[in-house]
């Protein structure tokens, strides 16, 4: 239990410490219930620039990749590049395969390609490997610092906003009726995208619990 408070501590002082970067100006201005919900990261709902839903599925995305963020602070090289056993994945692998994701449902919901066509597509190839994981992943994602994974990852999501930036709730709720399992709407897919970073997330920080001098309750 110790440990869980502490970890919800932490997480509140990082989530403190981000909203510090907002911008100082917009004080001098009424704040609007979005700009006013944006201050704080723990705050879901609508967020300037985008539609009601848009926004607040961007706050939730945003909150998640945070987490993401706080789990990979300060890992090294060598801690990206730990391998667990023959048939685990690396963290560093991990999180290029978070990008990958990303990369999959930009090109389905903003350009309409279907997953059966990706491999096709010139843009998706090098995203491959990173996507499918196993064995090519294990020989090939390594020796890069964090900051090349993070910077991939901030590349992606700012292009997954300012393409949000331009459409708005009724094309959030279009429904593909052609999706692999089933009808299933662009909320949806995005709320996996986020979902799945949190299932990810979740071995990184397993990964991270088996690092040679770990301690027993880091993770």
């Amino acid at each position: 239990m110790n440990s869980f408070v502490n970890s919800l501590l932490q997480r509140r002082s990082f989530f403190k410490a981000a909203s510090v970067l907002l911008p100082a100006a917009s004080a001098l201005l009424p704040a609007t219930p979005a700009e006013e919900a944006a201050k704080s990261l723990s705050v879901f709902g609508p967020r300037p620039g985008y539609s009601p839903q848009l926004g607040t599925l961007v706050s939730e995305m945003t909150w998640m990749r945070e987490t993401v963020l706080m789990s990979v602070k300060g890992v090294t090289t060598d801690q990206l590049d730990f391998l667990l056993d023959r048939k685990a994945n690396t963290i560093g692998a991990l999180l290029l395969h978070l990008a990958a994701t990303e990369k999959l449902y930009q090109l389905n919901t903003f350009d309409g390609i279907t997953p059966n066509k990706l491999e096709q597509t010139a843009a998706f190839k090098e995203w491959l490997i990173p996507m499918e994981l196993g064995e090519p992943a294990r020989k090939t994602i390594k020796g890069h610092a964090l900051d090349y994974y993070l910077n991939l990852l901030h590349e992606g999501r700012e292009k997954t906003l300012a393409e949000f930036r331009k459409r708005d709730d009724a094309w959030l709720l279009a429904v593909d009726q052609n999706w692999g399992w089933g009808p299933t709407n662009n909320l949806c897919k995005w709320f996996h995208v986020c979902e799945h970073e949190s299932n990810h997330n979740g071995q990184i920080k397993f990964i991270k619990s088996r690092l040679p001098g770990a301690k027993p309750d880091q993770g």
